[in-house]
């Protein structure tokens, strides 16, 4: 009997997640409580943090699946393409006839061996579920002292809430957070005419601009090797590797005028974005310390200095919130101490048929991770791998619960999910895109080089998509990129003697 799994979220994880049951054989019905299938990239108010206008941070070959290539000249697409895109993608693998829109779903609970799904007063069972809600609806705002009496005309929102700079023209506006939702928005507003812009935060991070030499950054910051690197080396090593590509795309932020950061780039957070710090060398952006108080219109920062504003708007992250999940599912994964105790973002061995598409943070574009981590639960569900070891399963649950939640990098989520699946490529069976496997982008086409679903014309797809900006164009590495291979290869040969690497 072909199993019958609840897919609840219409979004790019929903969709994806959806694809790939149905490539193994099980029955995907899709609950979105929206009109219309996009998730975030409806920019939709209420529903979606995504505004008018807005455009990517992430680079086209990367916010891509890898049955249907992101085509179009923009290096950064725009939201519309984004959810245009999504749109194909579900016409591709015939989504649409399975996505019930304007259903609200209000209970995920064990029913037996089974789950039931509760909506609109009915009770449907469902073999499995996959819940694909996504991360990043409900905003945090820190506690402010006085925040509640603000008085600026244009009051107090966070970024999710945000849809443009035109309702803040000639108005000085507060933006608080430091991450790359704060920074987008205060860029948006020193460009869109806004009178004054201060940003006001708890540290200085490291900033990456999206674009440097013509190549975008994510093709430099999130590779294989990276990840392979993480494994290996000294954690005050990959520290030192990742600041010096930010350093070197684009100096330090007390260049721009900005205060110094700390010298850890892990200690001080990386955000990626093009525009912010040439506004604040220019004059465009002022940066403050974090707020001690509110009261009324005017501001009091941790320096002493007071300052009347319109307006403040709140880029400070988000809460992981899933409200529908059965009070002993939620105790079983501990959400309500705040944590997601699973193994690998994905499974607990005390949920049987119950699986998380795209809960997890990070830093880089989710496209590429969320469609291994697609594959990895289709493939086990669909007899196509083994199921995970349920010893090794709680080992990954107790650790998950040891570090509690932490941001991660795109290139290690989406070598974990790759493994987990099957599909990661063994350098060396491809001899000639060696160094492209290792510091060119982790584009969605190497993971269908070899394993489930290898596609024949991966290999040049791939060869074109590490060359597209003209970063990796031959097989010989760089002096540098060399040196830092064979420091890796003698970490992994002397942790594992009789094993070969991949």
């Amino acid at each position: 009997m072909t199993a019958n799994v609840a897919v609840i979220g219409a979004g790019p994880a929903g969709l994806v997640v959806s694809r790939w049951l149905l490539s193994q054989g099980l029955q995907p019905s899709i609950f979105e409580e929206g009109s219309s299938l996009g998730g975030q990239w409806t920019a939709r108010l209420g529903r979606s943090g995504v505004w008018p206008g807005m455009h990517t941070n992430t680079s086209r070959i990367l916010t891509a699946f890898s049955d249907l290539p992101l085509d179009g000249d923009l290096v950064f697409p725009s939201g519309t393409d984004i959810l245009d895109y999504l749109h194909r993608y579900a016409r591709l693998f015939e989504l649409d006839s399975r996505i019930r829109f304007g259903v609200r779903v209000d209970a995920v609970a064990r029913a037996g061996q089974r789950w039931v799904v509760s909506h609109d007063g009915i009770d449907e069972h469902f073999d499995r579920v996959v819940i694909a809600t996504g991360r990043f609806h409900s905003a945090f705002v820190p506690p402010v002292p006085g925040l509640d009496t603000f008085a600026g005309s244009a009051g107090a929102i966070t970024s999710y809430e945000y849809r443009g700079p035109s309702p803040y023209r000639d108005k000085r506006v507060l933006v608080a957070g430091c991450a790359v939702s704060a920074l987008e928005v205060a860029a948006d507003l020193a460009a869109g005419g806004a009178d004054r812009v201060v940003v006001t935060q708890r540290r200085q991070r490291y900033v990456l601009p999206k674009f440097v030499a013509g190549v975008p950054s994510d093709h430099r910051m999130f590779t294989r090797y990276g990840a392979l690197a993480d494994e290996a080396l000294p954690a005050a090593e990959i520290d030192r590797q990742l600041k010096e590509i930010v350093v070197e795309s684009a100096g330090s932020p007390e260049q721009y005028g900005a205060p110094r950061p700390a010298e850890s780039l892990f200690a001080a957070g990386v955000t990626l974005n093009q525009n912010y710090l040439p506004a604040v060398a220019e004059g465009s952006i002022t940066i403050r310390p974090w707020p001690q108080a509110v009261d009324g219109p005017t501001v009091k920062f941790g320096d002493g200095h007071t300052q009347e504003f319109d307006g403040i708007v709140f880029g400070t992250g988000f809460t992981l919130s899933l409200p529908f999940l059965a009070d002993d599912v939620r105790a079983t994964l501990n959400l309500d101490a705040g944590k997601f105790d699973t193994d690998r973002h994905t499974f607990h061995p005390d949920l049987p048929g119950l699986a998380f598409m795209g809960m997890w943070d990070q830093s880089g574009g989710y496209f590429v991770p969320l469609e291994l981590q697609a594959r990895w639960i289709a493939y086990t569900w669909g007899g196509m791998i083994a199921p995970p070891d349920h010893a090794q399963q709680r080992e990954a649950v107790a650790a998950c619960h040891s570090l509690g939640p932490r941001k991660t990098r795109m290139n290690l989520a989406a070598i974990t999910f790759a493994r987990a699946a099957g599909v990661e490529p063994r350098l060396e069976n491809w001899p000639g895109l060696r160094r492209a496997l290792l510091f060119g982008p982790l584009a969605p086409s190497c993971f269908r080089l070899e394993g489930p679903d290898a596609l024949p014309a991966a290999a040049a797809r791939f060869a074109r998509e590490a060359a597209a900006f003209g970063a990796i164009t031959d097989n010989d590495l760089t002096g540098r990129e060399r040196s830092y291979w064979s420091d890796v290869e003698q970490a992994r040969a002397q942790a594992h003697p009789t094993v070969s690497g991949k």
